[in-house]
């Protein structure tokens, strides 16, 4: 084929080359046919979608106070409407997505943004509207079986009728959102793309240092390139240290603001209330992790003796302790994989996970302008297909599929088990669904390996998926809850003060054998999670939940997994605690918490047994 040279390889493919998007065999690419069927009807849906859009206005001027049947008819149009921008917008999407240089998958997405913007514009009456019913007439409303559809949404969405302004107030609140993008925005632009890291020397010849390649280096074997590449990265951070610390504190400023605008205890009130999320877990969770940090302080004295050094610094702590075992697997075999690990979830999972895995969800391999990394796009419609760069010799790739077949199959039971209207789950539980499926990889391909070196590998593969989602997630919450405290108390969130907090978590959680740089804290102003506060710790409840539930599943029986299934049926239906409480873990006490940190601490003693370390 032209552009590429291609060869069947056990089931999957070799290329030469990166292929042009052209050239990749239809059997490797999603089919995007249950959302349109193609480019041309597409078109159509985009013209429709247009049409529809003056609709709004029609059920604005007739209004939905005092009128069951005129509300009803309006939720049905305003519901219409979601589900035709929700296709046209994933399919427009995802093309970009395939071939990010393809101007025309460009052109058809800023069509759709500006069609998508013209009726958001038009239908921005309707939520203020419902807050401003009186309670009676939408208790009457919900009463009515002809609403049963739209009670959950109406629910949620009258919880915030306390934090509610006026329509005035709220019209100049949206025209302030544009410019409180600012700070993130120029974080950004100065880290991404105004700063100059330059080059590093390595053994293979002098490499670009970026904000995307750091990670790489410091995964490097070779000590004296690691320390190389981290001064020359963080000396950029320092030297603009004050404008960083700057827009950071403002920031902070801006959650503060907004907190007391919208009548919120907190900034942190702020961002939980939408979950109906307790304070009291996010103060469990750091409460937990902090308890369990000499299980942490214990695995970075493993690390220490393991590679053999007098002192452990910064730079040391990313570099595998393993080699990652040489096995190849084509991606036909991962879906075997795959199968064989998740058959506790019974015969629908997996064979429905299964035949889309192969019949069409999966864009598998990489191709030039395609976009790097993977997700799962879940829709009402659609399939919930997934991105992928799959390659056969990376093991990684392997529970990164599972990872997006997780979040895939929380998509499709979500949306085959209730309306539109409430179908779509939160970030707390999606991260539930993924993990899960590659604890289970994990345990099968544990377990059926019989290679020390390869369990080695394994085992420590999964100590840092752990340290980084559980542990580090949690320090960063720990960040940003003291930085906004500090703030909300009047006091001056200055480059130093934000250096000295975010040290001090530096030593907490590294313990006494980490020497830390005069440098290391920059770090936290590098963080661009910090621009989107309070939602991190969501990866490490969103993991503690998923240890509890895969050990209760793989441990169990039929109870157990159909549990599991009616958490990932309940979509939207529920606020994520009460959801995962359908599963079997109460994640409003530490107990999950607990548990995920005491099999880190076991982790760490069979990595040392198959190590032959002693830790004293």
């Amino acid at each position: 084929m032209a552009g590429a040279l291609w060869a069947i390889h056990r089931g999957g493919y070799m290329s030469a080359s990166i292929p042009e998007r052209k050239d990749v065999p239809s059997e490797y690419k999603w089919n995007l046919s249950s959302l349109f069927p193609s480019d041309e009807a597409w078109e159509e849906g985009l013209a429709k979608l247009q049409a529809v859009v003056p609709q709004a206005a029609q059920y604005q001027n007739n209004g939905i106070a005092g009128s069951p049947k005129g509300f009803l008819d309006a939720l049905r149009a305003y519901e219409a409407y979601l589900q035709l921008e929700e296709r046209t917008g994933y399919y427009a999407h995802l093309r970009v997505t395939e071939d990010e240089g393809s101007s025309k998958a460009r052109g058809m997405f800023a069509r759709f943004m500006g069609a998508a913007s013209q009726g958001q514009a038009a239908w921005s009456w309707l939520n203020p509207a419902i807050q401003a019913l009186d309670d009676a007439f939408v208790e009457a409303c919900l009463a009515d079986p002809a609403f049963a559809d739209y009670a959950v949404f109406l629910k949620k969405l009258r919880r915030f009728k306390p934090h509610t302004l006026s329509e005035a107030e709220e019209r100049l609140l949206a025209l302030q959102m544009e410019p409180a993008q600012t700070a993130q925005e120029a974080f950004s632009v100065l880290t991404n793309v105004d700063m100059d890291f330059g080059t590093v020397e390595t053994p293979e010849g002098p490499k670009p240092l970026t904000q995307s390649t750091f990670a790489s280096f410091m995964r490097m074997p070779d000590r004296e390139t690691r320390k190389t590449a981290y001064f020359q990265f963080y000396r950029q951070f320092e030297q603009h240290r004050n404008t960083i610390g700057t827009l950071y504190a403002g920031s902070v400023k801006q959650d503060k603001y907004l907190a007391q605008v919208k009548r919120y205890k907190s900034a942190r009130h702020m961002a939980l209330f939408p979950d109906d999320v307790p304070e009291a877990v996010y103060d469990n969770l750091v409460a937990a992790v902090n308890a369990n940090l000499p299980a942490l302080h214990r695995y970075y004295r493993l690390r220490k003796k393991l590679l053999s050094l007098s002192d452990l610094r910064h730079y040391d702590v990313y570099v595998p302790l393993v080699p990652e075992a040489k096995v190849r697997h084509t991606y036909e075999e991962a879906v075997d994989i795959i199968t064989e690990a998740l058959k506790p979830l019974g015969e629908e999972y997996t064979t429905t996970l299964r035949k889309g895995l192969l019949g069409g969800w999966v864009d598998r391999y990489e191709n030039k302008g395609k976009r790097s990394g993977a997700f799962s796009a879940g829709s009402y419609a659609g399939d919930p297909y997934i991105l992928l760069n799959y390659k056969d010799d990376v093991l990684r790739d392997v529970f990164t599929l599972a990872h997006e077949g997780g979040h895939s199959m929380h998509s499709w039971y979500s949306a085959a088990s209730n309306p539109f209207m409430c179908y779509g789950y939160t970030i707390f539980e999606a991260e539930v669904a993924s993990t899960f499926n590659e604890q289970l990889v994990f345990s099968w391909l544990y377990g059926k390996s019989n290679d020390m070196n390869e369990k080695a590998s394994l085992l420590a593969n999964r100590i840092d998926d752990t340290l980084a989602t559980l542990f580090r997630q949690t320090m960063f919450a720990e960040f940003e809850h003291r930085t906004h405290a500090l703030a909300e108390a009047g006091e001056a969130l200055t480059v130093d003060v934000l250096r000295k907090e975010y040290r001090s978590l530096l030593e907490k959680y590294f313990g006494p054998d980490m020497v830390l740089e005069d440098l290391s804290d920059l770090e936290g102003l590098r963080i661009p999670h910090f621009y989107n506060a309070f939602y991190v710790y969501k990866y490490a409840t969103g993991l503690s939940a998923s240890i509890a539930l895969s050990e209760r599943v793989m441990h169990g029986g039929k109870e157990e997994r159909d549990a599991y299934l009616r958490f990932l049926k309940s979509g939207g239906s529920r606020f994520p605690i009460e959801a995962l409480k359908l599963a079997g873990v109460d994640m409003s006490t530490p107990q999950p918490v607990q548990a995920a940190c005491d099999r880190f601490a076991r982790d760490v003693e069979e990595l040392a047994r198959l190590m032959k370390v002693e830790l004293e």
